[in-house]
């Protein structure tokens, strides 16, 4: 904590600390008159609590003490109790309140309820601090004419800031407040870095001494007795623990939601991270302390804030030059109290409390966003209308609303291509962009449930035209599925292949394909209608480069031989396992059983078998075509049954050992074409595969290197060049002696 506050301190800091403590005086003692207490107990609060959230919290420049929503809460709690204002009984039962909210904020503390604010969305916070700082404007408004502060929500508010302006009117009193406002609005626009909110305060002070500006109805602050705050032991003034303990728990909702959705607004705004946990535990401590000295509850200030944030202000240096200046004004300097009008240090609130609202965010959300617009303006008007809770309620309801909102219908769009290139773009937003000819291509931008469903199967079936032969579902935002999409997906496969369609999805996280299994759709995975990419599920279709464009002239030479250029230098990216992503732990298992498929399909030695037969089973297996690597993998499983398949094909096993030889140089020469990184994934993938292998099967695996090696001989005489590069491959398999 030291060395934290050594690394911060920068004279600003201190600056600001002064700028708080002085801004305090009248807020603070506005707020503990509106809780009951006498006004000099808001200074106290602004004494102890300040340093205590100054030492513990995480924020830079957050500012706590005495605010408006607690104090407002417990004058509700006092006005429903028939305590009155000032009372003996109040000053006993506020304390106990406070010493209850500290309490409940340390119960919050071992529960990490700071957790629950990230299910809080932007729209919410900046319209809960937007009504914070609307409602506090509203309660300071009476003051600017010589009317007293108002309570409750938005309707009370605005009768009582008519009623205190038929009542209690003094112009002298709305000319300065209105003075003060256009001085400091100037200022923060053409000097903001001076304290123009000091420099009013103290001209205010110099008309009062200069002019006695309060002999024409300008209000002042009232007079204050020097001392700092004396410890005291709250009490229950003969309520019941119960009664105060539920209204507590009111009231540490409020604190915790309230300052933990403005503070870490401004913790974003700063580019830091607010420890949500440490600033609950922060405002458990600062309100403890202001039990004992006798203090309402205290809470983070988002106008003060707001005041300290125009300076620069970077640190809870802050909070100790606040504490320090405070106590030296309640030792010595309480007499000057008495000579601040009242309408310019509300002035003073009012211009810090609009700065800090997010009408900004407002109109950007319009613009961009209405949903979220509408969530905005729902906090924004739940604080004002109903209260603080309720307003955070309001919003975080709409908020998981939006998120339903959003998941049951994400970004959806068809894709195709352009001339030219090589990735697949939005058909609406690319008027270059071009369907594939018989193909549709389709994005869908969100995890797959029983609420969308029924959208994606729709979406697909309007876009299917006659002549349309293969569907992709480009499933690449696809995280999860739950049980009825997995089924309704497998129904939706055999329909279309019922109809002569092809149905794919790919590009999904390999977890999808677990869930698949887990929840009866293996099959989706066993015949190959998952694949890694939307490119390898058009190549498993028949679909390779240069795609045929709808509508296209096929007898354009010229388009044709570029296309085909631009496939030499960028072929179809095969260079993946997708067995490892399709079945996970599974595909050794699934790799088997394929293996055991094509020596079933290699033909039968009783009707004739041929050699190309293997090669028909390597490009018809059920999980269709085979990516490359996938397949290397395979031919080397194939080796280690020529005994078997010599059986069962009648083909002798140097017959056999040959074809499996002319498809590895397919494989390989494909490779070699695909990009210079090519036979690099293939030596990464041959080198685990390889120790796999040794590790289960030694002889298999020595089996497998020998035959490498005779097909490296036959290489270096037809294609020197690639056999040179694969030795080398080979050699990297080896273990660290060079042995196999």
């Amino acid at each position: 904590m030291k060395e934290r506050f050594i690394q911060t301190f920068n004279i600003r800091d201190l600056l600001a600390g002064v700028i708080v403590a002085l801004v305090s005086i009248p807020i603070s003692m506005g707020y503990a008159q509106l809780a009951g207490l006498p006004m000099i107990f808001g200074l106290y609060g602004s004494l102890f609590p300040i340093l205590v959230f100054g030492l513990f919290t995480s924020s830079r420049n957050y500012v706590f003490g005495v605010d408006a929503a607690p104090a407002a809460l417990v004058g509700g709690i006092l006005a429903k109790l028939a305590v009155e204002n000032g009372s003996a009984a109040a000053m006993e039962i506020v304390p106990m309140i406070t010493l209850m909210t500290a309490f409940w904020l340390g119960i919050m503390v071992l529960l990490r309820a700071g957790k629950i604010v990230r299910y809080i969305s932007r729209p919410v916070v900046g319209g809960f601090v937007t009504g914070i700082c609307v409602e506090i404007i509203l309660m300071q408004i009476p003051k600017l004419y010589g009317g007293d502060t108002g309570t409750g929500e938005l309707f009370h508010l605005l009768r009582h800031i008519v009623t205190t302006a038929m009542s209690s009117f003094n112009l002298l009193s709305l000319i300065l407040a209105v003075c003060s406002i256009a001085v400091i609005q100037l200022g923060r626009k053409k000097w903001p870095r001076f304290p123009m909110s000091v420099a009013v305060m103290a001209a205010g002070v110099l008309l009062t001494v200069l002019l006695h500006i309060d002999r024409y109805g300008v209000r002042l602050l009232p007079a204050a007795q020097p001392g700092l705050p004396k410890l005291m032991m709250p009490g229950l003034g003969g309520f019941r623990f119960a009664d105060l303990a539920i209204s507590a728990l009111t009231i540490a909702v409020v604190i915790t939601s309230e300052t933990l959705l403005a503070s870490g607004g401004f913790a974003r705004e700063d580019g830091y991270r607010l420890d949500n946990q440490k600033e609950i535990l922060a405002y458990a401590l600062g309100n403890l302390v202001a039990a004992f000295t006798g203090c309402c509850p205290v809470n983070g200030s988002i106008s003060r804030t707001g005041i300290v944030r125009q300076f620069g202000c970077r640190s809870q240096w802050m909070s100790i030059s606040a504490f320090l200046v405070m106590g030296v004004i309640l030792l010595f300097c309480t007499g000057f109290i008495r000579f601040l009008p009242v309408p310019v240090l509300v002035a003073i609130v009012v211009c810090a409390l609009y700065g800090a609202c997010e009408f900004d965010l407002g109109r950007k959300l319009y613009k961009t966003s209405k949903n979220e617009f509408y969530i905005y303006l729902a906090a924004l008007f739940g604080v004002l209308i109903f209260g603080t809770v309720y307003g955070v309620v309001i919003g975080v309801i709409l908020s998981f609303l939006e998120v339903i909102i959003r998941a049951v219908a994400p970004p959806k769009s068809f894709l195709g291509i352009i001339p030219g290139k090589t990735d697949f773009y939005d058909l609406e937003r690319n008027r270059d962009a071009r369907t594939i000819e018989h193909v549709v291509i389709y994005r869908f931008g969100g995890n797959l449930f029983f609420a969308n469903i029924d959208d994606f199967e729709s979406d697909i079936e309007d876009a299917i035209q006659p002549d349309t032969t293969t569907v992709v579902a480009d499933t690449g935002a696809v995280s999860s599925i739950d049980i009825t999409a997995a089924e309704r997906l497998l129904e939706f496969s055999e329909e279309l292949k019922g109809r002569n369609i092809r149905f794919y999805l790919a590009g999904h996280s390999g977890k999808v394909n677990d869930l698949l299994r887990i929840y009866g759709a293996e099959e989706l995975v066993r015949q190959g209608t998952v694949r890694m990419t939307v490119t390898l599920a058009l190549r498993d279709a028949g679909f390779t480069p240069p795609y045929v464009m709808d509508g296209e002239d096929r007898e354009n030479l010229i388009r044709q031989r570029l296309r085909s250029i631009l496939h030499t230098i960028r072929p179809v990216d095969n260079t993946q396992a997708e067995m490892d992503w399709a079945f996970g732990q599974d595909s050794d298992r699934f790799k088997e059983e394929l293996v055991r498929e094509m020596i079933e399909h290699s033909g039968d030695a009783s009707r004739g078998a041929r050699p190309d037969h293997l090669a028909e089973a390597l490009e018809k297996s059920s999980f269709g075509r085979l990516a490359l690597m996938d397949e290397d993998e395979i031919l080397d499983r194939l080796e280690m049954h020529l005994d078997e398949l010599a059986g069962k094909t009648g083909l002798s096993r140097e017959t056999i050992g040959e074809e499996l030889e002319k498809r590895r140089d397919v494989v390989e020469e494909k490779l070699e074409h695909v990009d210079p990184g090519a036979l690099r994934k293939l030596k990464e993938y041959r080198k685990t595969h390889g120790e796999a292998l040794r590790i289960r099967n030694r002889e298999a695996y020595q089996q497998m290197i020998r035959r490498r090696l005779e097909h490296l001989k036959r290489l270096e005489q037809e294609h020197p060049e690639l056999a040179e590069k694969l030795r080398q491959l080979l050699e990297s398999g080896k273990n660290g002696n060079g042995s196999p």
